[in-house]
């Protein structure tokens, strides 16, 4: 494991919105990081799929921690805005949120994140986000 990669492990730990949700990370590589999270009965909305704010959380997580994976080890990086598309209901297992970096500045990094409902192995597309992350 590297210094960057042990160092978002460590700050991802001390999210405790990410422990309510039961998110876990998962692979982080140069500008990129994937998030999982369970659709617990707790986080569903009325219809009874996942709420849109279990989508955004971790997808806003994983583009973020995708922007600090090209920053100084001193670096922390702050949402500064986030655009989501909701394309379909979170019904499923699970959501997988994929981060990436778009262009990386010293300051401002642009980034996004699709996120994934998942059954049984299968796979469909939720929600595509999109935002600028800037280094603290």
């Amino acid at each position: 494991m590297t210094d960057a990669e042990a160092r978002i492990r460590a700050s991802f730990a001390r999210q405790s919105m990410m422990q309510t949700l039961g998110a876990e990370l998962g692979e982080v590589g140069e500008g990129r990081v994937t998030i999982t999270a369970p659709i617990l009965p707790g986080a569903l909305q009325q219809h009874g799929a996942g709420h849109a704010g279990l989508t955004f959380s971790i997808g806003d997580s994983a583009a973020g921690y995708a922007a600090l994976t090209t920053l100084p080890q001193s670096a922390e990086v702050m949402t500064v805005e986030m655009k989501i598309n909701l394309m379909s209901p979170a019904t499923g297992d699970r959501l997988v949120a994929e981060g990436r970096v778009i262009r990386a500045g010293r300051r401002i990094t642009v980034v996004a994140a699709d996120v994934w409902a998942e059954t049984d192995g299968t796979r469909k597309h939720i929600a595509m986000l999109q935002g600028t992350m800037i280094a603290v």
